[in-house]
């Protein structure tokens, strides 16, 4: 099989590196790629969101399979092109790509499949924003409705800058303020072929950029899988209150859904409740959720493209896993770029390096984002792949670069 991975950063590596695993990969290709995926395969250069230009390169290069990586091709309708071209893919179509594009959609999926989720409004106009601001008394988060790359988010009882989010953001966008949801947040990531589904390992990703959860929201710092505090009923509730309700609502829809649906959720008092739909693997938790699935990779995306998972029988690791993201100084306000990195090489019984934001310019490996790289490592429990985590973190190095030190950490205080 020829593949395409979609994308350029440390998920698109992980995904590109476990497709180079399977028995049965032929040709393997990432668009655009970074400095580590051109380790392992063919980067193109290509407008990825030129839906012509990806079915061209496909054509030309005879490429079995595309695998989009992030959300915005997939808004884009990127899903849609292929298989209108019949060229088989891994990931949604535009309409139920709005699941994660849109606040304002996915709050009224929810709503119409009585799936659990916080209270919520929803505004378009700036004065009624303003109104009901000024005469909130308690903590809400508000959200930015459209895709934000995980920052569009305030929690906050300070009404002067809840208005200054909200007002900045209701400038070319909705908001939806939703109730302040207290517990704890687990990310369920549910392959689906268009009927049936499978569900993977639960995650837990630590969006704050500091220690001790605090400083604002990024792209994610680091995740786990599996989590402690999820046990079986746990998961068993779950999968009954939130996932079958999901899985029904696309179908009932005729979105014929084939990808993965990552549904973040809060564990509260009252049980899950749903914060957001993405519609894509979660970066930085693809790169610990790839590493403990078992199943020929390739086998897989073909259970999903033939709409038979429910009969295949897929392959989890018992290891958990932890990674780490490496970041620019300044991250996840204004960071520079362009710095010389330093990166060892690893036996890949140690972990995984994952580039997320380089390139390459003569034989040397530079950054060009904010969060650059994202090391992994397993091990028989969430302590033990965390300790081998931070043993290999320091294998990457660059002018400022710095990391969260408490990975994974709260959970075995």
């Amino acid at each position: 099989m020829k593949v395409l991975v979609i994308g350029s950063g440390a998920r698109e590596h992980a995904a590109a590196w476990k497709f180079s695993t399977s028995r049965r990969i032929s040709g393997l290709y990432v668009a655009p790629g970074n400095a580590g995926t051109e380790e392992i395969a063919t980067n193109l250069d290509i407008d990825v969101m030129n839906n012509s230009a990806v079915i061209e390169a496909v054509k030309n290069y005879g490429i079995d399979f595309v695998f989009i990586g992030p959300e915005v091709p997939l808004a884009n309708g990127l899903a849609d092109s292929l298989r209108t071209a019949s060229i088989n893919c891994f990931g949604p179509g535009g309409e139920a790509a709005q699941l994660e594009s849109s606040k304002a959609f996915s709050k009224a999926f929810m709503k119409r499949n009585s799936i659990p989720t916080a209270d919520y409004e929803e505004f378009s106009n700036k004065e009624e924003y303003t109104k009901y601001i000024k005469n909130l008394a308690k903590k809400v988060v508000v959200k930015k409705s459209g895709l934000a790359a995980g920052k569009g988010v305030l929690e906050s009882d300070d009404k002067d800058e809840m208005l200054a989010f909200g007002l900045d953001a209701l400038t070319d966008d909705k908001v939806v303020v939703e109730e302040f949801l207290e517990g704890f947040e687990v990310s369920i990531f549910v392959l689906s072929d268009g009927k049936n589904y499978k569900i993977l390992q639960p995650c837990t990703d630590h969006k704050k950029a500091y220690d001790n959860d605090k400083g604002p929201n990024t792209g994610g710092m680091g995740a786990i899988t599996p989590v402690p505090w999820v046990d079986a009923d746990l998961m068993k509730r779950i999968e009954e209150e939130t996932v079958i309700p999901t899985i029904e609502g696309l179908n009932r829809d005729n979105l014929n859904y084939k990808g993965v649906i990552y549904i973040g959720l809060m564990i509260s008092q009252n049980g899950p409740k749903v914060l957001e739909y993405n519609v894509r693997f979660g970066d930085p938790e693809a790169q610990i959720i790839f590493p403990t699935i078992d199943s020929d990779f390739c086998n897989l995306m073909d259970a999903i493209t033939n709409q038979n998972l429910d009969s295949y029988n897929i392959q989890l690791s018992d290891k958990s896993a932890v990674c780490i993201t490496i970041a620019a100084e300044g991250y996840p306000g204004a960071y520079k770029k362009d710095l010389k990195a330093s990166i060892e090489k690893l036996d890949p019984a140690t972990g995984y390096i994952f580039h997320a934001s380089t390139y390459n310019r003569g034989g040397d490996v530079y950054t060009s984002g904010g969060r650059c790289f994202t090391v992994v490592s397993t091990g028989n429990n969430t302590l033990e792949a965390c300790e081998n985590s931070y043993k290999i973190v320091d294998k990457v190095k660059f002018e400022g670069s710095w990391y969260r030190n408490d990975i994974a950490r709260k959970f075995f205080k």
